[in-house]
């Protein structure tokens, strides 16, 4: 079995703004590996979050890099602002921008990870021409917009098919899935070849961040 870096990304979307700075603490020490940020515009998808202002601050709090993913329309306008706000490695939809490659370039000469994200309905074949640019790929295994949706199963396969293809062409592009993983699914999503893990409800949605954090990590650790 290959060796594989796993990180736990708990996602802000399901925290308590009005105690955020406790629970991100709780998320660090329980061993979180990345923070994950969505960024909603109410155009892209049906919901309006976040921006660079909470970007920056969260940036000066914690030590964790901050991955921020962009639900908007004409991401490549905002990208890099993201990058200098303090993002880590940021995120754009396929979807919703007709300059991809010029987008995930941008990003990367900005100092940042660069990454593509998929639609549960967007097939693989939409990335290949940029694939070697990107950094890692982000599979939606629920429709993007609002937290707590039940996981797509077939999610699963698209993670392995996905894995294969960056194996066939020898690339170090990670992969990234978000949406409705939990302690039931999260050792599936790995043995199917996802590296980095978003989990939002099953974090804080529960009265102990950090060992929610903790226990996502342990089911995770045979891939380790």
């Amino acid at each position: 079995m290959i060796s594989r870096t796993i990180d736990i990304a708990p996602s802000i979307l399901s925290a308590d703004f009005s105690c955020l700075g406790e629970q991100i603490r709780a998320v660090e020490r329980g061993g979180a590996g990345v923070l994950h940020v969505d960024v909603m515009d109410g155009h892209f998808v049906p919901n309006i979050t976040i921006g660079l202002p909470v970007v920056q601050s969260l940036a000066r709090f914690t030590r964790l890099p901050i991955d921020a993913h962009l639900m908007i329309d004409q991401p490549g306008l905002y990208a890099t602002q993201f990058v200098k706000a303090g993002a880590k490695m940021v995120s754009v939809h396929v979807e919703a921008d007709a300059h991809l490659h010029r987008t995930l370039t941008s990003i990367k000469d900005a100092g940042a990870q660069a990454g593509v994200v998929l639609n549960p309905s967007t097939s693989l074949s939409t990335i290949e021409e940029v694939l070697q640019f990107a950094d890692y790929v982000l599979v939606m295994s629920v429709n993007p917009g609002f937290g707590g949706q039940k996981f797509i199963a077939q999610s699963i396969d698209k993670v392995k098919r996905l894995r294969r293809l960056i194996d066939e062409r020898q690339l170090h592009t990670r992969i990234e899935i978000d949406g409705g993983i939990d302690r039931k699914n999260i050792e599936s999503v790995v043995a199917a070849g996802a590296e980095i893990i978003v989990a939002g409800s099953a974090i804080f949605g529960t009265s102990d961040a950090e060992a929610a954090v903790k226990e996502l990590r342990e089911a995770t650790v045979q891939w380790v």
